[in-house]
């Protein structure tokens, strides 16, 4: 905006002013925000190409241990990303049919390959003593059968405490520590990622204060950096080579000042091996900007980034109730496809959580899902799975070289190929990502 244009939208006609600084930079970092955003999404496939993929050399084997014979053609097919593209899986055979749990599960396992689990304490173990983890194995069985990772959520939150927990601060705070660490040990080798503490940055708001009294003010005596420290020495301590998240809604300055600086050890060694970060978009849509930006605030602690809990809805929230739309809909699919393409082309990131699967029983009665109430898929559904099994999944034939050898470029994941030997079919499996250096031996048989 000129300065003519200025004092006519103002009203102010020809009065001399000044027009602040902090206007004129404003308009400029529009303009450059737009300017910035279209190189964003505009380098996306580049970015992909570069940071999700890379070249591999196969050498088959056959039954017998030695090198197949060149000319042979060798089958390659992506069976799993080593991406995590995830969702909580609260509602699993828990939705209102058995033809509806039945969907649920059929679509789950056929978009995603990561699993977000509840551990909310307050729920898990109602009764003092009697923990809820019957839930959790079956849980776990369903998602080894279909090949999903799995994750803990969370293993401390003071957003609700049961009646159960003691008055006394202290002794409050010990039975949190105490049932990080059952949790962590319990479920070892089955769940090896956690949401560690969730929401530390602002513990003590009102909602806090009110329902979980007891732990709020735990926290507070022992300080949020302790709080967090320990917190992650228990989950540390009961499986050392797991995944240790810590996870906010906050994406301000204050996460990184209050929480992720502080959660150190003595000598200044990171706690944690995730930053976990909340895109719940339940009023706006972030956009492309927004999102990179995020992203490169916190690569800055050079760890990895999940993004533990998004939300696009399908509809806007009405006087008659929150339903989904098919304009609603339109705009999920896009705005999810635009926020997928921007986290997985960004190299920081290696997980993105959905929340929630599906429209019923979703968070605040949203029309969060990927699937409708009636669960069938939503355009957001199948505008992911266009991307994360075909766009970004790799399928293809190589002919052999000398020593058995193969060679392709593929999305890093998991493997299995395939190579015919006269009338006799061979087939094996193999992963591999960034890391991979070395020819890759693998066995058919």
């Amino acid at each position: 905006m000129n300065r003519r244009d200025f004092f006519k939208a103002t009203g102010l006609g020809a009065v001399s002013l000044t027009i602040p600084a902090s206007l004129l930079a404003a308009q400029e970092q529009d303009t450059g925000g737009k300017k910035a955003k279209g190189q964003i999404l505009g380098q996306t496939d580049a970015r992909i190409e570069k940071h999700r993929k890379g070249n591999a050399v196969l050498r088959l084997l056959g039954p017998d241990g030695k090198p197949l014979k060149s000319s042979l053609t060798a089958k390659i097919a992506q069976t799993r990303h080593k991406f995590l593209f995830g969702c909580n899986i609260f509602k699993l055979s828990r939705c209102r049919t058995p033809e509806d749990n039945a969907a649920y599960e059929k679509h789950f396992a056929a978009l995603l390959n990561f699993a977000t689990l509840p551990f909310y304490w307050w729920n898990y173990e109602w009764q003092r003593g009697k923990p809820d983890d019957a839930r959790t194995e079956e849980l776990i069985r369903w998602c080894k059968a279909h090949n999903v990772t799995t994750k803990g959520h969370p293993l401390a939150w003071n957003w609700g405490e049961q009646k159960w927990l003691p008055e006394e601060p202290e002794a409050a705070m010990q039975a949190q520590f105490k049932r990080i660490e059952r949790c962590v040990r319990l479920f070892k080798n089955d769940i090896d990622i956690w949401d560690v503490v969730n929401e530390a940055t602002h513990y003590d708001r009102d909602k806090a204060k009110k329902d979980a009294p007891k732990l709020t003010e735990a926290i507070r005596r022992m300080g949020v950096g302790a709080y967090v420290r320990e917190a992650f020495k228990s989950a540390r301590k009961a499986n050392p080579k797991a995944t240790l998240v810590i996870n906010d809604y906050r994406t301000d300055p204050a996460y990184a000042e209050k929480v992720i600086s502080q959660l150190v050890d003595d000598s200044g060694r990171p706690l944690y091996d995730v930053i976990g970060i909340q895109s719940h978009m339940h009023g706006r849509y972030w956009g492309a900007q927004r999102t990179w930006d995020v992203c490169q605030q916190f690569a800055k602690f050079e760890k990895p980034l999940h993004f533990t809990e998004t939300t696009v809805v399908s509809g806007p929230r009405t006087s008659q109730g929150w339903n989904t739309t098919p304009e609603g809909e339109k705009r999920q699919a896009e705005q999810a496809a635009e926020f997928y393409r921007v986290l997985f082309s960004h190299p920081a990131v290696e997980a993105i959580t959905w929340w929630d699967f599906t429209d019923q029983g979703a968070w605040q009665r949203a029309p969060a899902g990927f699937l409708r109430a009636d669960m069938t898929p939503k355009p957001a559904y199948e505008q992911l799975e266009r991307l994360i099994k075909d766009k970004w999944w790799t399928q293809t034939e190589t002919t052999l070289e000398a020593g058995g050898k193969a060679r392709f470029r593929g999305f890093f994941g998991q493997y299995k190929v395939t190579a015919r030997r006269g009338d006799r079919r061979l087939t094996g499996t193999f992963s591999f990502d960034k890391s991979t250096k070395e020819p890759i031996d693998v066995q058919l048989s």
